[in-house]
Order: structure tokens, then C-alpha cells, then sequence
């Protein structure tokens, strides 16, 4: 951050282009590293040297969503908002109203924005509208709301052509490479919990209660892989609508294999891996509803509440056919 050398203001000044403190730092929050600390303060700041006359625009105090809306302002002048979404993305904490009604109004007040525009027109990214209620705002602070576009990268378009938008600019895609980047923290997550269960496993193998064998570790981490990872990737092409659906799918294409490569003859333990694995591969699929644009809040409710008491009978299930398989 700098100062404006061509104003006055008391705001900061942001950068266009990105540090590599900023890049790395990008890097360790895909991979769950200080990623709920990941945040800028809350306020107003400038880009370029705007003046009364100059653009507002709105967006989240996650420091990525900050950093991928001012690398794309390059060239230009205006306000950057930021709200208190408590280091969330725009689409998140509008589902979760921090990135609502109040908080705007709220820092419009605390900024001062009125004596700083002559205007009164804010830019709100597309995603945030769920959060807003854009005629509050306008009968408790005298702005009006315009929605801009979902990415970014086509801010650029909006502001120069009369703050209109082509079709597809108005549409949420979630491609490959959208699906790709969000992998690395759930594989975090994943991995932390799995390596409790391996050291419980570790403990009740040592005691005798519990048959672990090497390819017992093998085939939940392959669950883990399907779930986190190749649900994710797979997403559009897995049948069926539930992601827990989809990663069950996954997980049992990979319990096929392990049953088929892992010489497993066992009656009971190949029982308990068609229990556990495709379960465990459903959980962290579903997992990832939350990280998509394909459902609503409302939906993912629903599906954990549909699909959570099935997967933890299904794994208790095959944990219990497992320790029986030993005594037997």
C-alpha cells in the first residue's frame, strides 16, 4: 500500500500489481496456511487518484478477493470499498449476511463516502446480491446499488461500456480450473482428520482390538483422493445431482479397484470396505457443496441433513464388520 501523491485524502492507496509476498501469500491460503487470517481492514481505499467524480466500487476483505479485483484496475481511478465479511469471499459472506445490508450502509457512514463523491451510485459485485437489499441502501444512505459482473477480470468492460455487461458476463461458470484451485484446502482438511483416524488405528491395532493391515491406510487414502479430489475434477460427469451421491460414485469405483488389485478375499473385510470407502469418499465430496456454485445455502443444508446420518451408519457399520472379521 501506498500513499496518493495527487490527493489530500486520508485513504490509502492500492496497488495495481501484485508482490510476491502477495503471490505467496495467495499460495498459502489455497493450501490452508493463515487462510482465516488472510484479510485487509475494512474501509475505503483508492485506486489511482480518484476524485468525486470517480467510480465506487464494493467487494469482501478477503485479501484474494482484493487482490483479484485491483489487479484487474489497472490504468484507472476510482474507490474500492471494502466490507467487514471477516476475511470471507463475496459469495460466502453474502449467503451469510456479512457481506449484507448493514454492514454497506454501515460503512458508507463510518467512510464518509458522501462527502467524498459527488455521485451516488455504488458498484456491488453480481455474487453479493443474495447479502443486499438494494433499496435499504438507498433509503438509509441516498445510494444506489448497481450490480457489476461475477469476475473480476470483466470489471474493466463494465466501466467502459456505460456500466453494461454481454450475457455471459452475467453467468457463474465453474470450470475446470475454478474446481481445480479450491482442491488444495480440502485436501488439507481431509488429510488433518485422516490423521487422527491413523493414529487412533495405530493405538487400537497395538492393543489388539482392531485388524489394521497395510492396505487398510492405502485404501482410505485413495477415499480421501476420490472425495477431495477427483469428485471435484470429475464433478460435471459423475450421474446424479447430491455431491455426496457423486463422491460415493468415486468412492466405490476406487473400492473396486482395491478389492480387485489388493487381493482381498476376506468375505467380511471386502463387506467393510464396500461400507467404509465409498462412505468416507461421499463425506468429503460433500464436503465440497459448500466451495461450488451449484447449490444454495439452503441446499447444502438439506443434503448433509439427507446424507450425514447415512454415511455414519454406513461407516460405523463397516467398523463393526471389521473388528468381527478379526475374532472370527
Amino acid at each position: 500500500m501506498t500513499t496518493c501523491c495527487c490527493t489530500e485524502a486520508e485513504n490509502e492507496t492500492l496497488s495495481t500489481s501484485l508482490s510476491i509476498k502477495d503471490r505467496i501469500g495467495t499460495w498459502k491460503a489455497r493450501w490452508g496456511i493463515g487462510r482465516m487470517k488472510y484479510l485487509i481492514d475494512p474501509g475505503l481505499y483508492m485506486i489511482g487518484c480518484p476524485d468525486e467524480l470517480s467510480p465506487v466500487l464494493v467487494t469482501a476483505n478477503y485479501k484474494m478477493t482484493v487482490d483479484r479485483v485491483r489487479m484487474n484496475l489497472a490504468g484507472r481511478d476510482l474507490w474500492l470499498m471494502v466490507l467487514d465479511t471477516y476475511g470471507v469471499n463475496v459469495w460466502c459472506a453474502a449467503g451469510k449476511g456479512t457481506f449484507g445490508t448493514e454492514e454497506l450502509v454501515s460503512r458508507i457512514d463510518e467512510t464518509e463516502l458522501s462527502e467524498k463523491v459527488a455521485h451516488r451510485e455504488l458498484i456491488l459485485p453480481q455474487l453479493g446480491a443474495t447479502g443486499v437489499s438494494a433499496h435499504e441502501v438507498r433509503d438509509k444512505s441516498g445510494f444506489r446499488v448497481i450490480y457489476g459482473p461475477v469476475r473480476a477480470e470483466d470489471i474493466p468492460y463494465f466501466l467502459d461500456n456505460g456500466k453494461t455487461l454481454k450475457p455471459e458476463m452475467r453467468k457463474v461458470r465453474f470450470d475446470l480450473v475454478d474446481r481445480l484451485v479450491l482442491t488444495p484446502m480440502e485436501i488439507v482438511i481431509a488429510m488433518g482428520l485422516m490423521l487422527k483416524i491413523f493414529g487412533a488405528m495405530a493405538i487400537l491395532a497395538a492393543l489388539g482390538i482392531l485388524p489394521v493391515e497395510r492396505i487398510d491406510y492405502l485404501a482410505l487414502l485413495g477415499s480421501v483422493f476420490t472425495g477431495t479430489f477427483a469428485t471435484p475434477v470429475l464433478l460435471p460427469w459423475i450421474p446424479g445431482r447430491a455431491f455426496s451421491l457423486k463422491g460415493m460414485i468415486t468412492g466405490l469405483l476406487w473400492t473396486v479397484l482395491v478389492l480387485f488389485y489388493g487381493g482381498v478375499h476376506d468375505v467380511l473385510q471386502l463387506i467393510s470396505y464396500l461400507l467404509i470407502l465409498p462412505s468416507l469418499s461421499a463425506f468429503f465430496g460433500m464436503n465440497f457443496t459448500g466451495s461450488s456454485t451449484y447449490t444454495s445455502l439452503s441446499g447444502v443444508e438439506r443434503e448433509m441433513k439427507a446424507a450425514l446420518p447415512l454415511i455414519i451408519i454406513a461407516l460405523a457399520a463397516g467398523i463393526l464388520i471389521r473388528i468381527i472379521s478379526y475374532f472370527i
